[in-house]
């Protein structure tokens, strides 16, 4: 009875070990493709460190995970007390280090509001500066997701850098429609052509909405799966003779 049991549990570590094994790969492929993606979004994580610093912090997990799953798997297959003790501490460090890393992002969640993002734009953004590192990835990002400031183009008010530099020009160039409507570039600067009204907070909540979700939900699946994981890690660990 005895030895079912824990040929019942080696299994179940097992499977749960697959599924750890398939969320770090997971992971793995979502930080990758947000640092080698051409369509812009990394562009729109480099305007933020909190965001760039999340992408590594992706990456280290997913790899993390990735490993222990492999391990987890061997470990409960060939029944070695060494490696199920070791993927035990190292899938609680883990755990440890994740539930850190969602309290960090709750206190420092003022940092990804749209009030944030607005002073920001209005203090740094120079328009044309190909040179200023967050000039540029502003200008990605509205170019991208087909937007003005963060809110509106009311953003590029007489208080911001940008109109302190271009005294002449309501909008950024980037911030003009590119349709037939538009006759001259000139016009569109001087607010007297169609501008982009949409903001870009807007926008980018909007395009990202439902990853956001699928990310939260996908993350409470991942600790649920680690924490059974640890469970049948040390059951078997004890039943192994």
């Amino acid at each position: 009875m005895e030895g079912d049991c824990l040929s019942c549990i080696k299994y179940l570590m097992f499977i749960f070990n697959f599924f750890i094994f398939l969320g770090g790969a997971f992971l793995l492929g979502v930080g990758i493709w947000v640092l080698v993606d051409p369509t812009g979004f990394r562009e729109i994580v480099a305007a933020n460190p909190l965001l760039f610093t999340g992408v590594y912090a992706i990456l280290i997990m997913g790899g993390m995970l990735f490993l222990l799953g492999f391990l987890g798997c061997c470990g409960a297959i060939r029944e070695n007390k060494c490696l199920l003790l070791f993927f035990f501490m190292l899938i609680l460090i883990i755990f440890l280090a994740e539930l850190a890393v969602a309290i960090l992002a709750f206190i420092f969640r003022e940092h990804l509001t749209r009030d944030y993002f607005t002073k920001e734009l209005k203090t740094h953004y120079q328009g044309t500066n190909s040179t200023d590192v967050f000039t540029s990835t502003w200008n990605a990002i509205m170019t991208t997701f087909d937007c003005c400031g963060v809110n509106s183009a009311e953003d590029f008010d007489d208080q911001s850098l940008f109109r302190r530099l271009n005294p002449s020009r309501l909008v950024p160039e980037v911030c003009c429609q590119r349709n037939h409507l538009m006759m001259s570039k000139e016009e569109c600067l001087k607010g007297i052509m169609p501008i982009r009204n949409k903001g870009c907070y807007s926008a980018v909540v909007d395009y990202f909405e439902t990853y956001i979700y699928m990310a939260g939900a996908l993350a409470i699946v991942v600790l649920t799966i680690e924490l059974f994981a640890m469970v049948f890690a040390m059951c078997l660990f004890r039943g192994i003779q």
